[in-house]
Order: structure tokens, then C-alpha cells, then sequence
């Protein structure tokens, strides 16, 4: 269930310059090496930290464990994701006018590979909200014991849809010039909304999965 329950955090994840980024490269030049170096940027800056993230979330599970229990760490994780959720959205919230197209995305209508592919790595790493997105994910596996291997989904999906300018240009060619600015302009006014539902979703079933365990030993 965390699983599943995490996968939509992926569209609070590409909210913002990121999306905005996917849409340039895939209406310039070279769109499919371009675009095929960001989104590879995207993935490795995204399965960094998640694995960072994910490492320290099972010291303090596994700390936790022998103090208060495997329920008891598992209550307690939850709640620092509860925390982190509701810092992200304030931060959500706040930034919701701020999501705009920088100057430097000017460069993104012809630019070289490496620097698509640092783009991408940049914008994945570098932004505090991704952060704790990452934070939030990584710790709902970690305090729920699933794999390392359980995060790949949310990076696939992640990179999947910061890769549909460039499936839409591939499948609707030439419409795809109109069709673009329309979809970049929608996600400039409403992304945020998007997010902050998302995160609520995410934050009900963390508040569900502190109500079942409370009830149970630890």
C-alpha cells in the first residue's frame, strides 16, 4: 500500500520549473537529445537523495526498534513524514505564484546535452520542496520496511511524466507546437492546486496508517 499510496507524490515532484524545462526543450531544437539528456539528469538526481533519504529513515527505523518497538518506529516515522508533509505544503502554498519561467530557461531552446542533463540534475537536487517530497517517500518506505527496490516506481513515474511534451510532440508532431504552450500555460496557473491535493491524499493515508497502529502493539 505505501507503494501505491506514494506514487502520486511524483506530480508534486515535477510541478514547477521541471515541467515548465520538459515543455522548452521538447518545442526547440534537437528536442529528442535534449530532452532524453534532461530526463536522464532528472533520474539521477531524483534516485540520489531518495536512496540518502531512504538510508537514514531505516537507521532511525532500526535505532527506534529497540527502544520502542517495530510498532512504535513505525508511529514514530510516520509522524516526521506527517511533519515534513505539512511543511511542503506551506511551502507548496507560498511558492504558488513564484512557479514561473526563469531567464536562464531562455538557453533551453538550443542547448547542449551536458547541460540539459546538468539542468535536470540541478532541478532535481537543488530544490527545498523535491526535498521533502523525497524525505516523505523514502520515509514511508523505510518506516513500512519495504526494499530499496520499491522506490524505482516513483522515480519511473517521476521521469515518465516530465516526459510528455516530448511523447506528445513524438505522437502529434507538428499540433504539438499548439498544444504545448497551452499545457505549459495550465500548469503555470494551476500545478500548485494539483500539488497541494496530492499531498493532502498522501497525508490521509499516513493520519489511516497512525490510526491502525495505535491500536496494535508495538
Amino acid at each position: 500500500m505505501p507503494l501505491l499510496t506514494a506514487l502520486p507524490l511524483a506530480l508534486e515532484m515535477v510541478a514547477g520549473s521541471k515541467l515548465v524545462s520538459a515543455v522548452v526543450l521538447a518545442g526547440g531544437h534537437h528536442p529528442r537529445r535534449s530532452s532524453a539528456a534532461f530526463l536522464g539528469g532528472v533520474a539521477v538526481g531524483v534516485l540520489g537523495p531518495l536512496t540518502l533519504w531512504y538510508a537514514a529513515f531505516r537507521v532511525v527505523r532500526h535505532t527506534a526498534v529497540h527502544g520502542i518497538g517495530v510498532g512504535g518506529s513505525r508511529r514514530l516515522i510516520d509522524w516526521i513524514v506527517l511533519g515534513l508533509l505539512a511543511v511542503l505544503m506551506v511551502v507548496t502554498f507560498r511558492r504558488r505564484r513564484r512557479d514561473r519561467p526563469p531567464g536562464w530557461l531562455r538557453r533551453l531552446q538550443d542547448p547542449r546535452p551536458t547541460y540539459a542533463f546538468g539542468l535536470g540534475l540541478v532541478l532535481a537536487v537543488a530544490v527545498p520542496s523535491d526535498e521533502l517530497v523525497m524525505a516523505s517517500v523514502a520515509g514511508s518506505m523505510a518506516g513500512h520496511g519495504r526494499p530499496w527496490w520499491h522506490l524505482l516506481p516513483f522515480v519511473a513515474l517521476t521521469v515518465l511524466l516530465l516526459a510528455l511534451p516530448l511523447l506528445t510532440l513524438l505522437v502529434f508532431g507538428d499540433r504539438a507546437e499548439r498544444l504545448l504552450p497551452a499545457f505549459r500555460a495550465w500548469t503555470d496557473r494551476h500545478s500548485w492546486l494539483v500539488s497541494e491535493a496530492v499531498i493532502l491524499i498522501f497525508a490521509a493515508f499516513v493520519v489511516a496508517d497512525l490510526a491502525s497502529t495505535s491500536f496494535s502493539r508495538p
